[in-house]
């Protein structure tokens, strides 16, 4: 036994005797439960990021405590302590696997997404996978593919779409890595910007960018994205200001490698300019017109933020949106609506002269110990299988208390949070991931997400609906937690509904108007057969902002169904389609995925029993749901069009 462990094995004699905390009888002693031991916890341990670590690990375990998973109360704590120690320590964690895997070499491949598994579960093959380190090596790959009349799609270093974007057409394929085309080419200071190949990840952007006084202004909060991946689907971050949050609209120039006939030797560079109208099609392609090789941004002298969450009721959530966005530069709003709780991120520029040197270490993004993430999707599990809403609730409470108390992995040094407001350089606050960050650990910790291991397995919804209507959604939704007070407790263990602000865009896949953006994460069965709890109230929710609202599905995200219809509210379609023809007439970057996204072909609705549970369908049948677990296809509750799979008690 090593001396730390020995050390906190002592500090648990003294601090957790079985005489300090009795195993709650039920979940509804957990708060006051949380309040003593965090206190004492407090007072041995000191600071407030150890106390956060201690927080966001205490709502983890009294879970599966107080529902009889575990019953030694004693030993637990033994376990947190050891736990509490690792957070205590310099982050280590097993980075995410490489989603491409061959069986010989570079040949006979299958690739996934960073999750494991796309929406319809299945796994794609590829005949070859190419990795190439320089544009001339790329411009020689697609000539050859071309040549060969082969499919082919781009690959990214960490592939963090969730819908089948990078699957080539059936088995022989061609896959196009850009791991390797990785470099920062160029950095004008004087003109303030940065040429860089696409396979460059936005944690590079920003800290190169930051060496050089200058910085994206706008960008995803998630830094494990390369830079031609978040181009292609459209990634943003969260402004009304400027030209808005979306990377892709700082563009000015773009180099784009594409097929061509045998008089330009089967492939050519396109160099696009910041006027050029085709820009407006590349910069927002799904992968769909070739593959990206270069990218030169806009950036700005790199400056100062000044971040406060502050927690309020829900009841005007509607009517502060519009002019919250309109008056806080990086505005967003997290919204718990079970708990009628919404935290506005106050998040404005402040002068370069200000103190301060703050960090924002996102909590769900750093490493987290296997064990933890076990014990929290056990827990959960055994809350599904058990229709335990009660359960769900009040660890929904605990998690999101933990979260704010710990203001969400903000610290105004770097170490310790020691109050509002958190006034930082834009480089360490605009985006994380530390949980990429790190060698391997024989998967002792990793992201929640990594399908390696017994951690998170979810869905995710997210579509953008306008400014001028988004209040009547919002009230729709508040309709619903009213009528189903424990619906939506379940997306709060996901830190609720993340909403976001983004402008039109000048992309023919952009954002049409100035919108908000609402991004939803829940619980996934691994059986694909098992309804969620409060199944219909998700659908519900899921159809009101896609159908009824006409929210724009984000690209890279979203089950099946919100794709559905998609390209009609597309207003300059018709102009992406044509430079589609033009740069790829044969069609070797589409696939039949994106022909069925694009409205260019059918069967992106697959029906068969169960397909509503996973968003492959909107149910029209009972058998679209489960009827052997009790589920039905009704109408919705409040949004009476909708057809969710509803739970009828016999």
């Amino acid at each position: 036994m090593g001396l730390g462990a020995m050390a906190l094995f002592s500090l648990q004699s003294k601090l957790s005797p079985l005489s300090l905390l009795t195993r709650p009888s039920s979940t509804k002693n957990l708060p006051s439960v949380i309040a003593t031991v965090t206190r004492r916890r407090a007072i041995v341990f000191g600071s407030n990021l150890v106390v956060a670590s201690w927080l966001s690990l205490v709502n983890l375990y009294l879970a599966p405590l107080a529902l009889g998973l575990i019953s030694s109360t004693k030993s637990l704590f033994i376990f947190w302590d050891l736990l509490l120690l690792s957070n205590m320590v310099k982050k280590r964690c097993t980075p995410p696997e490489d989603p491409i895997k061959c069986s010989s070499k570079n040949t006979s491949c299958t690739i996934t997404n960073s999750y494991g598994i796309f929406p319809d579960r299945s796994i794609c093959q590829a005949a070859l996978v190419l990795y190439p380190t320089t544009e001339e090596e790329l411009v020689s790959m697609v000539a050859s593919a071309t040549r060969n009349k082969s499919k082919m799609k781009v690959a990214t270093r960490f592939s963090h779409s969730i819908p089948k974007l990078v699957c080539p057409e059936g088995q022989n394929g061609v896959l196009i890595s850009t791991k390797y085309l990785n470099q920062i080419l160029k950095i004008d200071v004087e003109a303030r910007t940065m040429t860089m190949e696409s396979g460059v990840t936005m944690k590079q952007l920003i800290n190169e960018g930051a060496k050089a006084g200058l910085a994206l202004p706008y960008a995803p909060y998630w830094w494990g994205l390369t830079i031609g991946g978040l181009m292609g689907t459209g990634a943003h971050g969260s402004t009304l200001w400027g030209k808005g949050s979306s990377v892709h609209d700082y563009v000015v120039e773009l180099s784009i490698v594409r097929p061509a006939g045998p008089e330009d030797g089967y492939a050519k560079v396109e160099s696009l300019h910041e006027h050029d109208e085709n820009l407006n099609a590349a910069k927002v392609s799904l992968g769909v017109l070739g593959v990206i090789s270069q990218i030169t941004l806009k950036l700005e002298p790199l400056f100062k933020r000044s971040i406060t969450y502050l927690t309020k009721d829900d009841s005007d959530l509607g009517e502060q949106v519009g002019a919250f966005g309109h008056e806080h530069e990086f505005a967003d709003i997290t919204w718990y609506p079970s708990q009628h709780k919404v935290v506005y991120r106050v998040d404005d520029r402040v002068p370069i002269n200000l103190s301060g040197n703050g960090l924002y270490d996102f909590i769900p993004f750093r490493p987290t110990p296997s064990l933890e993430l076990a014990i929290l999707r056990t827990t959960e599990d055994a809350q599904e299988s058990t229709s335990d809403a009660d359960g769900k609730c009040v660890l929904a409470k605990i998690t999101t208390n933990a979260l704010v108390t710990a203001a969400y992995g903000l610290t105004n040094n770097g170490i310790i949070f020691t109050g509002y407001p958190v006034i930082g350089f834009q480089n360490r606050l605009q985006a994380s991931g530390s949980c990429l960050d790190s060698i391997q650990d024989a998967k002792i910790t990793a992201c929640a997400w990594d399908s390696r291991v017994k951690g998170e397995f979810f869905h995710q919804t997210t579509f953008s609906i306008s400014l001028s209507i988004v209040r009547n959604f919002i009230e729709d939704v508040q309709k619903l937690v009213k009528l189903e007070p424990k619906g939506l407790c379940g997306i709060e263990l996901y830190n609720g509904i993340l909403m976001r602000y983004v402008k039109a865009s000048s992309a023919y896949l952009g954002k049409q108007e100035d919108a908000l953006d609402v991004d939803i994460t829940y619980y996934r069965s691994k059986d694909p057969m098992t309804p969620r709890l409060y199944e219909d109230i998700l659908e519900e929710i899921e159809q009101l902002g896609i159908f009824k609202y006409g929210g724009l599905p984000h690209w890279g995200k979203n089950r099946n169904l919100a794709f559905e219809g998609a390209i009609k509210k597309y207003k300059n379609s018709g102009k992406f389609f044509k430079v589609k023809e033009r740069y790829d007439s044969q069609g070797l970057f589409s696939s039949e995925w994106t022909d069925q996204v694009l409205g260019l072909k059918g069967g992106l609705t697959m029906l068969k029993d169960g397909c509503a549970l996973e968003g492959l369908c909107i149910c029209s049948q009972d058998s679209h749901c489960n009827p052997s677990k009790g589920y039905f296809c009704r109408p919705g509750k409040v949004y009476k069009e909708a057809r969710v799979c509803t739970h009828l008690r016999s």
